[in-house]
């Protein structure tokens, strides 16, 4: 195991209290899938200044510059009912869009299933993990939100479609800032989550979102649909495939939804 540079300690409720920060890592995630066999670690948070294999969607990788990025992972065992990937997911990116908010006055949108976007462009992205460990469902959540890259670093790195928030226009700020930022507001949704309040976080999800009432292509693992969406939950989306023609679609078999 790689060695620890700093242990931070916040005054968080669930996650977080416990914060392991490296100066690099191969992947947060990798490292926090390891500690999952302790239920002792669970609200463990991981950080690193910089990371070589971090893995995205699909099995992309990525790299950033030294404290460019808040590098995240945590480690959870959530209760039956808030263990569907799409709530842990909306969970994350509903987090991490509050943060953004909060920080730089910055209004993100979600694009499904994983990504937060600002004007168009991806500031941030999410990778859910889950392994069985005795009986129990450990969660491992990975953010990558990028804080201070330029636009000629996300050029020279191939993704014009990415952005930080400083190329957005936020005040300068420090990825340590950020990260127990995002740490708090990730405990505050989760605890009202516990405390069994999914409500506010689905009315926030779905209006990050953005597609209610829209005329969509959903790409799923079962095929391609078209339609106008209805409603959407945790559970279930809602999509008029034709005039008093509904069909409900189980969030996790769905890749990706664009509008038309």
């Amino acid at each position: 195991m790689p060695p620890m540079q700093t242990l931070w300690s916040l005054t968080t409720l669930h996650l977080g209290r416990t914060v392991r920060v490296y100066d690099a890592l191969p992947s947060t995630n990798t490292l926090t899938l390891e500690l999952a066999g302790d239920r002792a670690n669970a609200g463990v948070a991981l950080l690193a200044r910089t990371q070589s294999a971090g893995r995205g969607q699909h099995g992309r990788s990525w790299q950033a510059p030294p404290e460019s990025s808040v590098l995240l992972s945590v480690l959870l065992y959530p209760p039956a009912e808030l263990r569907r990937p799409a709530l842990v997911t909306g969970w994350a990116a509903v987090s991490v869009c509050e943060t953004i908010l909060k920080l730089a006055n910055l209004q993100a949108k979600i694009k499904w299933p994983n990504d937060v976007l600002i004007l168009g462009k991806k500031v941030c992205g999410i990778l859910i993990e889950q392994r069985t460990v005795d009986s129990s469902l450990a969660t491992v959540v990975g953010i990558g939100l990028n804080v201070s890259q330029s636009a000629d670093m996300f050029a020279q790195a191939g993704l014009p479609d990415a952005c930080s928030l400083a190329m957005m226009g936020a005040p300068p700020l420090d990825y340590e800032t950020v990260a127990k930022t995002l740490l708090t507001e990730l405990d505050t949704q989760y605890d009202a989550l516990l405390q069994g309040d999914a409500h506010t976080l689905k009315t926030q999800w779905k209006w990050r979102l953005g597609l209610l009432g829209k005329q969509v292509h959903v790409e799923s693992v079962h095929g391609d649909l078209f339609g106008r969406v209805l409603d959407m939950t945790f559970t279930g989306i809602d999509l008029e495939t034709a005039p008093g023609e509904v069909r409900r679609i189980l969030p996790e078999t769905v890749l990706h939804i664009t509008a038309t």
